[in-house]
Parts: C-alpha cells; structure tokens; sequence
C-alpha cells in the first residue's frame, strides 16, 4: 500500500520563501450548522489567493474573547449564510422570513460593531452586507418581494438564482466615483450571482449605497466614513473557487488595506503618539465615565485604546470673560476646579492610566502599557492679572498654557477679539503682547511651562516670538492658505516659528480645516502635508480639539486616529518621520524648555 510521506510535503512548505514580508491575518465569520462551526472553501481560498492569511472567527458572545480575536487580525471578511433575526432590528418576523441562526446574529453584530471601533477593514459577502447595515444603523429588508417597492412599468429581477455560483445570472450598475469603481476602474457594470432574498434597505448615515441592480435592489454599500468598510450583496468567492478571477479585485482590496491596518499598528506599537490638544475635562463635571467607551465625549480610554493613542494633552478650557476682579477670581477657580476633577477621572483607572509632566513620563508609561494624561490650561484668563497664578499652577503641573482664547486679555490679544459691548473686556490700546504679558512669558520660561499661541493675534504671535527665550507651540491651529480663518497659521507664521524652532500642531476642529463644504480627514491630512512642505517636518504635529469641536469624517473621536497614521503611511511618509508628526516634535520642545526650568 502506498504510504503519503507528508514528512516530505512538510519540507517542501519550508523550501519555499515567503512571497511578502507581511502576511495580513483577516478574520472570517464562520457559519453555524448541524455539526457546529463551518466555512464554505471559497471564502479562504479567495483570501490565499490575496496573499493574505484566513482565520476562521466561530460564532461566540463572549466579549473577553472577541476582543483577542480583534487584536490579532488586520481584517474582516463577513461570510454569506441565513436570515437576519428581525427582532435585533425591531421588527417582527414577515411570513416570508427564511431560516434564522440565534448562535449567529447577535455574535456578528458585536464582532462588526467593535470591529469597526477598532477601524479594523471590513468586506462584507451577501448576508455579510446585511449584517454589516444592520450594525451600523441601517435598515435591512426581510423580504425583498413583499417590502421592495419598485416605480410603475419597473420589473423585478430574479435574486435567487438557480445557476451554478461561478455563473452570473444579472448585472449591477457600480455608482461612479465610488470606491466600487475605484476597485474596478474598467467597467460601470458588473455582471454578478445571486443568492439572497433579503437585502439593504437603507444604509443609513455610516454607509453609502455603491451599486444597484437593475430594480433598484441596493448590490454594495461602503463607508461614509472615508474607512475601509465594502459589503456586496453577491458571492465573489464562488467565481474564484471556479478559476474565475474576476472578482479577485475584492478580495485583493481587503488583503491590501488590511495590510495597510497592520503596518498602522505595529507603528503605533513601537511610536508614542500624542494629542497636543483635547477639551475632555469640560465635560467631567457631567455624568461622565472616563474608564468606559462613553458616547458622550470623544476621548475616553476605550477610545485611545483602539485609535492606538498613547497620550493627550488634556486642558482646563476657560472662555473668556470679564476683565474684572470678580471675572479673575472666577476664572482662576473654575480652572482649578477642572484640573481637580481631571486628577480625580485619572485616579480612578490607575491601572489603566496615570498623570504625566515631562516626557520621560510619557514613555515610562507607555512601555508600562498605560495611557497617559498630561494637563495644560487653556486661556491665561485662567491667572487673571497676577503673575503668582501662573506659579500656582506651575506647581499643579501644567505643560502649557494657551496665552488667550476668543477675546482680548490682560495677556495679549486674540485672532477674534469679543464683542465692544462684553462689560470689562479688555480694549488694549495696541494689538499685541501687553506689558503684564510679556512678564507671563518670561516666567513661563523660567518655569518651563510652553507657550501656546493658538487663539492669538498675529501681532501677539509675532510679538511671543521676540519675548519667548524659548521655542513657541501652537497647540491646535490649521493653515490660511487652505483655509481662510483669523485662528490659521499664515505661511509667514509658520516659517517664523520654524525658524524659532517652535511647532504648529494641526487641529482637526472643520471650520479651521476648510471653508466650503464639509471638512474630512482627507482635508487634515491635506493641512500636515502643507505645514510640513512650509515648515519642515521637524516643526509639524496633531492636536485634535477633541471634546472642543473637533473631529470630522474619518478623524471623528480617538478611536479613529489610527486612520491618519494610515493615510500618512500612503503618503510614503517614514515612520520615522510619522513618529515626528504624533508627538516627537511637540515632546523635543517641551524637553528642552523643561530643561532649563528653575527650580
């Protein structure tokens, strides 16, 4: 009897050199039948045949679980299979409703809901664009028959098809302009198989419709979001498994980006990054819960956790208001007050996250596995007109401080001075840094607290720039020349403070990233790129004005931050130089003005 020498096949596999250096792992959702969890072969040979590495995901609820599964995969391919349940989309069952799977619906929504927290890419197949609507907010049809409305004259197409799956039984119409299009650039129809009786009904805000059949039956959806998010309604994996290679685009999208996921990652795993600039606190005082993913603000150590945000930049924001004794006085104790509750939100999660002043902090944390938290203030309006506040909170352990917000101070003036008619706001008889302000700035020197002059005039940036013996920041500030507003940095700013060795953090905030139509990542990334080609990138940074009405598409919350270490890679930024841009430029100031503090 012959005997398989597998000992020699097992040579062989390791004969062979690996075809790239980076294999991406993309996940699968496998389906639940009789026999427990099974996969259909098309699925992972469709994967292999991208170059990327299959890994089956069984159907499961428990969340310790699903989360080290989401952190061992660069992508996510939702496999075809049964019906909905209705009742997860609040509706009751239809008498055409097909085969239900308990063991299946609710696991796929979790894995897909935290799956894209993570902004892990997701190809969705047949059911896996159905189950990727109805996670995302949509709304899915239970029967397409019976609910799918068509205009007067239209006829319905057969959805269900009974031919072999490597043969297309009718055509989609692919939306021009839409990634679809993109991943097939030859062609506006694609000829496709059906199987399905269900459908998209609306995609709703998070998704956008890509495709359609000839009646009108959405056929793809993709991220609204500017992420790496596909679902068609057909069977792609059923024309490679039959040697046709048509589809192969799909399947090489997802490996590709998923590869694109995992080199973002293992840049964050040896990178500290660093948000110059986020407004959290403000919001502490509510209800708030830090330690969670709490829906009511932009940063929260869920949140960090999955955008790959090691540290933030979280200041005391105190909004301009009288220049009076009675305004100091308020002013000078809200700021307190908001630090108070900040050192309290941190304290509670001491596992998880810890206070830091220098550096040195940063990266003893960051190798610990713990978020870190520095803290600044917001608006010298905070020290009213009495140089020992500033000291004061110097001792608290401020890192910066802004010199002013929307409206003229005892300090400097503003880029948007307030109303004339503000009782005991300041009109300083020239625009600038006044008198008192320049004795801050010195002292801010001599305490090794950086100035920020996000907010300020020209005349008093020009002017900081002159008193300041060491470089300036501007924390969250964006580029005029892409966005004409009083608070941009002018390409003569910029080239200034680079000259002084200072830094320009841009800010995500949209009425300082453009000034018609909506605000995307595409827009932030278009602002580093200007600022590093004016300033160099040694003199370029991020602060998001999170929780201060920053975040746009594809930027909207900390979660969603690995998406810009993404889109820089792909502008074939080093890491080395990506590394400068989330923290390394900002930190190299406050070093040395740390440096040659007072003590």
């Amino acid at each position: 009897m012959h005997e398989f020498n597998w000992n020699a096949c097992y040579d062989r596999m390791h004969d062979s050199a690996p075809k790239r250096s980076m294999s991406p792992v993309i996940g699968i959702t496998g389906n639940y039948g009789t026999k427990g969890c099974e996969l259909a072969k098309g699925y992972y040979y469709s994967l292999l045949k991208a170059g990327a590495t299959p890994l089956i995901i069984p159907p499961h609820t428990e969340p310790d679980a699903i989360r080290a599964t989401l952190d061992r995969i660069d992508g996510l391919l939702l496999s075809g299979g049964g019906d909905l349940n209705p009742l997860y989309m609040g509706e009751e069952p239809l008498p055409a409703l097909g085969s239900v799977n308990h063991e299946r619906d609710l696991a796929e929504l979790l894995l897909i809901r935290m799956a894209a927290d993570r902004q892990i890419p997701i190809l969705g197949i047949c059911r896996g664009i159905q189950m990727l609507t109805a996670a995302l907010g949509g709304e899915v049809y239970q029967d397409i028959a019976s609910q799918h409305i068509l205009p007067a004259k239209e006829k319905r197409i057969k959805h269900s098809q009974d031919l072999d799956r490597s043969c297309p039984s009718h055509t989609v119409s692919v939306k021009e302009g839409s990634l679809l299009s993109r991943i097939f650039p030859d062609t506006t129809t694609l000829a496709v198989n059906s199987f399905h009786h269900q459908a998209v009904k609306d995609p709703g805000q998070r998704l956008r419709i890509c495709a359609t059949a000839p009646d009108g039956v959405i056929e793809a959806v993709e991220s609204a979001e500017y992420k790496s998010i596909l679902g068609v309604q057909w069977h792609p994996e059923g024309f490679m498994l039959a040697g046709d290679e048509s589809m192969k685009p799909l399947f090489q999208w997802l490996a590709n980006e998923a590869a694109d996921f995992a080199a973002a990652r293992h840049f964050h795993d040896r990178n500290l990054s660093l948000d110059s600039h986020c407004d959290t606190p403000m919001f502490f005082h509510k209800d708030i819960h830090f330690e969670k993913r709490d829906p009511n603000i932009l940063v929260d150590l869920h949140k960090m956790n999955e955008g790959r945000l090691d540290a933030s930049v979280m200041v005391a924001y105190i909004p301009q208001g009288p220049c009076t004794p009675e305004g100091y006085d308020e002013a000078f104790a809200k700021a307190n007050s908001i630090l108070d509750q900040l050192e309290k939100m941190v304290a509670a999660s001491p596992q998880a996250v810890d206070l830091a002043k220098s550096p040195a902090d940063l990266y003893r944390l960051k190798r610990e596995g713990r978020k870190a938290i520095m803290r600044g203030i917001e608006n010298g309006y905070a020290i009213g007109d009495d140089i020992e506040h500033l000291n004061h909170f110097a001792q608290r352990g401020i890192v910066y401080m802004t010199l002013c917000h929307n409206g003229h101070n005892a300090i400097c003036t503003s880029a948007r001075p307030s109303s004339s008619e503000d009782k005991g706001i300041i009109k300083p008889s020239a625009p600038g840094i006044t008198p008192f302000g320049e004795k801050v700035i010195r002292e801010m020197n001599a305490k090794g607290i950086m100035v920020d002059l996000s907010h300020a005039s020209e005349a008093s940036f020009y002017d900081a720039l002159d008193i300041s013996k060491q470089p300036i920041v501007c924390s969250h500030s964006s580029a005029r020349a892409l966005c004409d507003h009083p608070r941009n940095l002018t390409d003569e700013q910029m080239q200034a403070l680079a000259a002084k060795d200072g830094v320009m953090q841009v800010t995500f905030y949209e009425g300082f990233l453009r000034t018609d139509g909506k605000a995307s990542i595409l827009d932030a990334v278009a602002h580093i790129k200007h600022a590093v080609d004016i300033m160099g990138i040694e003199h370029v940074g991020i602060g998001t004005d999170f929780d201060g009405d920053g975040g746009v598409p594809g930027l909207a919350s900390a979660s969603e931050l690995i998406n810009l270490t993404r889109y820089l890679l792909r502008e074939s930024y080093s890491e080395s130089d990506i590394a400068l841009l989330w923290g390394g430029n900002f930190l190299r100031v406050m070093e040395q003005i740390q440096n040659v503090r007072i003590s």
